[in-house]
């Protein structure tokens, strides 16, 4: 056994455990710290089965973006009340159930699968870009999608900021 074959089944061993932390716990700020070592784990993951664009953007908008807005979205909210901020649990039992009964169907279309046989896997690739020509597609060939795809976001961002702008001057004028 190599050392990237023990690497990469540590990164998925915390995967797995990083999730179920954030499942099992209580408090959401220790989840919200646990979801962002998931993905990071993820995108090491991503890394070794050759996925570096995938592992690239789950650091950059999962991990950068969206987790760090929860994290000071939680954080704040908890200052204002001055107490913890905790998660009730409900029907365990029932979740526990739903989750084992998902896990058994993957497990069976996983087993089940013939992955030898897939066309797609064994047909020749005409060019393989790779994250280089991936990042020269983009800025040459589909620029103008990527940058409505940014417009798109921006107005997202104003229009949110306009909200909760709004929300806040409610609050003050009481």
């Amino acid at each position: 056994m190599n050392l990237s074959l023990i690497i990469f089944y540590v990164l998925g061993a915390m995967v797995g455990l990083s999730a179920i932390f954030v499942a099992l716990t209580k408090n959401v700020i220790y989840a919200a710290f646990a979801l962002i070592l998931c993905f990071l784990c993820l995108s090491g993951v991503y890394v070794f089965l050759g996925a570096e664009f995938i592992a690239i953007v789950q650091i950059l908008v999962y991990v950068g973006g969206i987790l760090v807005l929860l994290l000071f979205g939680v954080m704040l909210t908890n200052r204002l009340k001055g107490q913890d901020l905790l998660t009730a649990t409900r029907s365990k039992f029932f979740g526990f159930l739903l989750a084992g009964a998902l896990f058994l169907v993957l497990v069976k279309g996983i087993i089940s699968a013939n992955f030898v046989d897939a066309e797609w896997m064994q047909q020749e690739v005409s060019m393989k870009v790779g994250l280089k020509g991936f990042g020269l597609n983009l800025m040459t060939e589909y620029v103008l999608a990527f940058e409505l795809i940014g417009l798109l976001l921006l107005v997202a961002l104003i229009g949110s900021v306009y909200i909760a702008g709004k929300g806040k001057e409610a609050v003050d004028a009481d």
